[in-house]
């Protein structure tokens, strides 16, 4: 244990507190200095103990509105976390679906290829069929041609 000597509204004090931990214990009397000369400057001289009590009231209800804020925020961002993950999982649906979606679209375009695949080779063979009629024709009205 370490004892360190602190001044509070304007005495000489001698505390003790854990190694190390010295300096955090004058900064700590010095606020609460500050805060009680603070009040004792607004409310004049009431007495030692009813100021102490007066300082530490308001100090725990600083204490008391820092701590709600803090859980204020820590709310919201509990909110906001919930929300991202929404927006995540919706995100991702949405990917997947697309995903689904482009796969269709791929196997109809695959499908479409080969049914044009399959009418033009439907197209060509009708069109060396009518071509192959037509030479029989013009060789049939060429042979009538000769033997009139």
């Amino acid at each position: 244990m370490a004892n360190v000597n602190i001044k509070f509204n304007n005495k000489d004090y001698l505390l003790s507190c854990d190694d190390g931990q010295e300096e955090s214990l004058k900064k700590l009397t010095k606020f609460l200095d500050k805060k009680y000369s603070e009040l004792k400057d607004q409310l004049g001289n009431i007495g030692e103990n009813k100021l102490l009590l007066i300082t530490t009231i308001k100090l725990i209800d600083e204490y008391f509105d820092l701590k709600q804020k803090v859980t204020n925020q820590k709310n919201k961002l509990d909110e906001i976390s919930k929300k991202f993950k929404e927006i995540r999982s919706l995100a991702i649906r949405y990917k997947e679906d697309k995903d689904i979606e482009i796969k269709k679209l791929h196997q109809e375009l695959d499908s479409f290829k080969k049914t044009i695949e399959e009418n033009n080779s439907l197209y060509e063979s009708m069109l060396d069929k009518t071509a192959q009629s037509l030479e029989k024709i013009i060789s049939n009205t060429e042979s009538l041609s000769k033997i009139q």
